[in-house]
């Protein structure tokens, strides 16, 4: 099929690849002339992993191109992918200035039968509204399809290609068997396309993120609960798992959630309800335990250190929200690190991926190091903030004769507490004491 995707962020360059690599003709739409010049050299903006792969093979294959042109694209596509950022406004709702300006100029460039596809995370009423744009500047047919995206950054690509399900938001027949025709050959796992209505799609997408980020802020909650009473909520962790009802996945105790998806969505699902005059404590409540878990594990320092970190310097593994990105929108490590640097201390940091965003960030408050043990020379305490795989299981031995004092924070759990007092650290975790 013929496909443009019109945004070249997370979503849209995942997406524009991904059909491409199933045998799609994608033109990729972006208004960034740099960033679309260093995409045709191959040089991508984001870290994901399998994604640069993907773009320079179906690049060289010529089922993949990048343009600014987006009447071209436009009329030389069938489906037209609305991937463009919906960031927070002042208010916490999703700022739709950007998805709605796409629309505007898409309508102006319709040439024949097209599908426009709200591929972008929007408020409940997007489709309604984008169809009313566009049926502003043309006299030609067309659908609008909700199309919500589950990409779990550090698995984006593996996600798309092989997805637990699929929901197309429509209610246009023609462009229904369109849309499941373009998806038929991504669920051969038998995973499956479930169609509705366009409310229904665009509310999925809100109600996934909140449920998961309130499975995050209850297993917090329940760690915090258990510090105060003397118990390990590790073990308590898999107590729970065991129950089948509940299974393992987001139950995690640690500093909460970030990124670009659950506190944007949580935060525009609660706009949504006050909007409607709904009640919505459970999910209002997750948002305010995520901001304070953060704050509960900085404590854990403070009480250790005192409240003046003047001359302490603190060794920091991890910066980006979560492993396998290099994202840090809404990251746990900027309020700890920017909290400990007001209070006087001096900040070494590593992260594989992330160092570059960290600088722009940081810039010369904090010092980035090449290694993670380079970090930690003359430091007062390790404070890991992301569970990379490479500091599960690192030569302790090492970190022991590079700090000052033997002290690790950690706020993802990493270690067991038994092996790191035999192995003479002061290790503090979270929900256990």
């Amino acid at each position: 099929m013929k496909i443009c995707v019109i945004g070249t962020g997370y979503v849209g360059l995942v997406a524009g690849a991904c059909f491409a690599e199933m045998g799609n003709d994608v033109i990729c739409v972006d208004n960034n002339l740099e960033k679309l010049a260093n995409l045709k050299k191959g040089i991508i903006p984001i870290y994901e992993p399998g994604l640069e792969e993907l773009i320079e093979s179906n690049v060289k294959e010529n089922r993949l191109s990048f343009t600014d042109n987006l009447d071209f694209a436009v009329k030389n596509s069938l489906i037209c992918f609305i991937a463009v950022g919906t960031p927070q406004d002042e208010g916490g709702s999703a700022d739709m200035q950007y998805v709605f300006k796409v629309a505007e100029d898409i309508g102006k460039s319709i040439n024949e039968y097209k599908i426009i596809v709200d591929k972008s995370t929007v408020p409940v009423g997007t489709a309604e509204k984008v169809k009313e744009i566009i049926n502003k500047q043309t006299s030609y047919p067309f659908d609008v399809v909700s199309n919500p995206e589950f990409l779990k950054q550090g698995a984006a690509v593996d996600d798309f290609l092989r997805p637990d399900r699929v929901i197309i938001g429509t209610s246009s027949e023609k462009a229904r068997k369109i849309m499941v025709d373009l998806y038929s050959q991504f669920v051969r796992n038998q995973h499956p396309i479930i169609t509705m209505d366009e409310k229904s799609a665009e509310m999925v997408k809100y109600a996934s993120n909140s449920f998961l980020a309130v499975k995050i802020s209850y297993a917090n909650e329940i760690a915090n609960i258990c510090e105060a009473v003397g118990a390990d909520a590790n073990l308590v962790r898999l107590g729970m798992c065991a129950d089948t009802r509940i299974g393992t996945k987001f139950l995690y105790p640690g500093i909460g959630y970030g990124g670009s998806c659950f506190p944007k969505d949580v935060k525009a699902l609660i706009n949504t309800a006050n909007e409607y005059n709904i009640p919505c404590d459970i999910i209002k409540s997750a948002d305010k335990l995520n901001k304070y878990q953060r704050e509960h594990f900085i404590q854990k320092i403070l009480k250790y250190f005192g409240e003046d970190l003047t001359g302490k310097k603190f060794a920091v593994w991890g910066l980006a929200f979560k492993p396998k990105t290099n994202d840090m929108r809404e990251a746990p490590s900027i309020t700890v690190i920017n909290r400990l640097l007001s209070l006087g201390a001096e900040i070494s940091a590593y992260d594989p991926k992330a160092m570059e965003t960290a600088k722009k960030i940081f810039g010369d408050k904090i010092s980035c190091t090449a290694s993670s043990y380079d970090s930690l020379s003359g430091a007062d305490a390790l404070v890991i903030l992301t569970e990379w795989n490479e500091f599960r299981n690192p030569d302790f031995s090492k970190i022991k004769s590079l700090l000052k004092t033997p002290v690790i924070f950690d706020g993802r759990n990493q270690y067991n507490s038994f092996d790191m007092d035999r192995l003479g650290f002061n290790y503090y975790q979270v929900g256990k004491v």
